[in-house]
């Protein structure tokens, strides 16, 4: 009897001592490369002692994954790039509203689900790059002016299949209506030089190297690049000053629907949104702080600074289906 209790005692230590520890730990689907994200999770676990284990894919798996999983799964969070990837996670409910005062008072409201489902952790500016040798700055104006004649055989573009442009192409329709911004985009189409590229990477190489003048990429692949390659012969160009400002989108989070761990999931969305975890982001990432309150890293600041387009960045994600439409009639691949 006394065996029996003693080893009913040391099950039910063990059985306490497994939910403490699943306590302290938060799981996260990320579709981040690991070298961006773990930083800040490394940090968030020397500061609190809680462990973050995290999994990498894609996002349209994470998402199929968390739909599969249901009320089986152990990710507590998921994060993944571009608004309207996590407007899609929010429609397919797999996150759950996360009410923050914290998060409110840090982030603009502008980079937040309207429901409460996520919030944006870091910022990019999908913006005009330009060679240093065969464009002058002052030949650039807008977005729209890419259309022009002028640009024709000196244009290249990433794949209308990636999300990022997608995105553009959705804040086009917001600001322009579905008529006018087919016609820019079929502009834009006429003016390439050569085939749509698979990265944002290989495209700035291509204007560096004379394959194209002037392209359309985010802000941390030239950050990335540049830093490799210091004498690049491509710079940014901040378009549409003068009226609505340059396209931004982020990579953010949200807790799941059914988190195991939905409080310590909130506190570490929370804590990613502060000025100590923000820093980490803008010096590892070359991305914007989501925070305003936070500076960019010393080679973003490098940069300039410029307006930015204040329309809610979840339009991307409402209006991602009539842009991915209008960018297969206007015929970019």
């Amino acid at each position: 009897m006394k065996a029996r209790n003693a080893l009913l005692a040391a099950f039910t230590l063990s059985t306490l001592a497994a939910a403490v520890q699943a306590a302290d730990e938060v799981v996260v689907y990320s579709s981040r490369i690991d070298q961006l994200i773990k930083p800040v999770f490394d940090a968030y676990t020397e500061k609190t002692g809680v462990q973050v284990k995290f999994i990498t894919d894609k996002e349209a798996p994470l998402i199929a994954r968390l739909k599969a999983e249901g009320a089986n799964t152990p990710a507590d969070m998921l994060i993944t790039v571009d608004a309207g990837n996590l407007w899609q996670a929010e429609q397919e409910g797999v996150l759950q509203p996360t009410k923050s005062a914290v998060i409110e008072a840090n982030i603009p409201s502008q980079y937040r689900s309207s429901s409460d489902s996520w919030t944006g952790l870091s910022l990019r500016a999908r913006t005009i790059f330009y060679s240093t040798e065969r464009v002058k700055p002052e030949e650039l104006s807008t977005y729209e002016a890419l259309a022009e004649p002028k640009w024709e055989g000196r244009l290249c573009l990433r794949t209308s299949k990636k999300v990022y442009n997608q995105s553009l192409t959705a804040t086009l329709i917001e600001a322009h209506g579905a008529e006018k911004t087919e016609e820019i985009v079929k502009g834009w189409v006429n003016n390439l030089a050569t085939d749509v590229f698979a990265d944002d990477t290989a495209l700035l190489q291509a204007i560096d190297a004379g394959q194209c003048d002037v392209g359309i990429t985010n802000t941390y692949y030239y950050g990335r690049l540049h830093k490799q390659q210091p004498d690049l012969k491509v710079k940014p160009f901040w378009p549409n000053q003068s009226d609505r400002g340059v396209h931004v989108n982020l990579a953010g989070a949200g807790v799941t629907k059914y988190a195991p761990h939905a409080e310590q999931a909130r506190k570490l969305l929370e804590w990613m949104t502060t000025p100590e975890a923000q820093s980490i982001f803008a010096g590892v990432n070359q991305e914007y702080p989501a925070n305003p309150a936070v500076e960019p890293s010393a080679e973003v600041l490098s940069w300039g600074t410029f307006k930015a387009d204040n329309v809610p960045t979840e339009v991307a994600g409402k209006r991602q289906a009539e842009a991915t439409m209008l960018m297969d009639r206007a015929g970019w691949q």
